[in-house]
């Protein structure tokens, strides 16, 4: 699971996804053109941020780019080579594509808290 993070009429919003990594690019699906699909179309700028742990360390990556909506025919069959299904019911048939301009990230391993006087 990740999050979209654009601004939309002015406002920050973010947005949950299941995504894959694809050509070191971000890829997601989604049916709702009203809300998601339609900012990206109208602010292509996005952040998109995923993190995960263990029981001994965790990370976090926050990529920074731009969305584009797929249409050719060609860009979608590779999209779809990647294999990610929908977690909810539903079709999905719209992919969306993050191609980053810059990539940060952090890793971090669990321990005992230490007491700052």
């Amino acid at each position: 699971m990740g999050r979209l993070v654009m601004c939309v009429e002015g406002s920050p919003e973010i947005f949950p996804v299941n995504y894959v990594v694809q050509r070191r690019t971000v890829l997601f699906r989604t049916a709702n053109f009203a809300s998601k699909l339609f900012a990206l179309v109208m602010n292509a700028r996005v952040v998109f941020e995923a993190d995960d742990y263990n029981v001994s360390e965790g990370w976090s990556v926050i990529v920074k780019g731009f969305g584009r909506v797929l249409h050719t025919n060609e860009e979608i069959e590779e999209a779809q080579r990647a294999q990610l299904m929908p977690w909810t019911a539903g079709r999905k048939p719209r992919f969306v594509r993050v191609d980053p301009t810059e990539i940060s990230g952090r890793r971090f391993r669990f321990g005992p808290s230490v007491d700052i006087d």
